[in-house]
């Protein structure tokens, strides 16, 4: 199952014996963790007094306590309840001879007790980690996909008390796309940026862009969503400044692109969806279809030219070169869309 969805498959199928609950997300692995230990405790865990709860529930790691501790953790029996909840962190730092020591508890699990073993990531090679992932239900906790993603935001957002703009929303959805590979993945970092955002924000204000970059240390006007403005607006100067900016402050080379390219996507989107009569963001004017079509193979060029071992001086010339090829793609001949109508805000036709 998905982190995402696992309230929702717990509700429905109950508690199981043994979980593995897996992937880069920190965030996710916690998350996925609380809501088990809430199904088996009832939520009272969180209670001051702790109550006969405390009896019920262990945590260990894998990187302190070995074999035969976990299994005599999730040998006890629960004390006035129906289960009790032995959670092991960093499961992927147990030595392969404990493993050993609990590869016949994976196959026949205690029914009183959900053992649930967390890990970033687990060797395939080794025995117990095949017979942990056949036998587990697994709760996937990698990198979710960008819908997803939105979702998160919305939900996390709400969660908090922060009202969020359209492109506010946007601009968290691409700063943590642009976070994707990092240790820990891009979760708990768009987290704290929600929460700076709850602090910063007036409960009664909807939170902007300009919001967004003040919370983040970003300079007024020179965010990647102003880069891309300019790019519509064919404006090379302002567009050249606003990426020497982003380069100057020591922002990666790559994620800038990723956040062009992730922008450009969403034109292509809205072209797509006004094309078949759908609710898309009106972007006629801005860019033809072919020129959004280059501009993607343009970036897919670039992202190899980064990658491929190019200096600071390189890196900032094909970002350079890439914007201003941007810059003089032609206007869409179609209808040109007025202030209200643009796909960016504050773009001129």
């Amino acid at each position: 199952m998905k982190a995402l969805e696992i309230d929702t498959a717990l509700k429905k199928q109950g508690l199981a014996p043994l979980y593995l609950v897996m992937g880069e997300e920190d965030c996710l692995r916690d998350q996925a963790v609380a809501a088990l230990k809430a199904s088996v405790l009832g939520g009272s865990f969180a209670d001051a007094d702790g109550g006969l709860d405390v009896f019920n529930y262990d945590l260990l790691y894998g990187d302190e306590s070995d074999g035969d501790e976990i299994l005599a953790r999730a040998g006890q029996a629960p004390v006035f309840a129906a289960r009790r909840c032995v959670v092991v962190k960093l499961a992927e730092k147990l030595a392969a001879k404990d493993g050993e020591v609990l590869l016949s508890y994976v196959k026949e699990p205690c029914e009183t007790t959900t053992l649930v073993f967390v890990a970033a990531k687990l060797d395939k090679r080794l025995k117990f980690s095949k017979e942990l992932m056949e036998r587990a239900v697994a709760v996937d906790c990698s990198s979710v996909a960008e819908m997803q993603l939105s979702e998160w935001i919305r939900t996390e957002s709400g969660r908090l008390g922060v009202l969020l703009s359209r492109e506010a929303a946007g601009g968290l959805t691409h700063f943590a796309l642009s976070l994707k590979g990092e240790a820990g993945g891009s979760l708990n970092l768009l987290r704290r940026e929600l929460e700076k955002l709850a602090a910063y924000v007036p409960p009664e204000k909807t939170a902007g862009m300009q919001d967004v970059e003040a919370v983040r240390g970003g300079e007024p006007g020179a965010s990647v969503f102003d880069l891309a403005r300019a790019i519509a607006e064919r404006r090379e100067s302002r567009a050249l400044w606003i990426l020497a900016r982003n380069l100057d402050s020591g922002e990666d080379p790559l994620r800038i692109l990723g956040a062009l390219a992730w922008q450009f996507r969403q034109f292509w989107k809205a072209k797509e969806q006004r094309r078949y009569g759908g609710p898309g963001v009106d972007v006629s004017g801005l860019f033809t279809e072919r020129d959004l079509g280059t501009a993607l193979k343009l970036f897919t060029g670039a992202d190899t030219k980064l990658k491929g071992g190019a200096s600071g001086s390189s890196k900032r010339l094909v970002l350079e070169m890439a914007v201003l090829d941007l810059c003089r793609f032609k206007r869409d001949a179609g209808p040109r869309p007025g202030p209200q109508h643009s796909g960016l805000k504050g773009a001129r036709p």
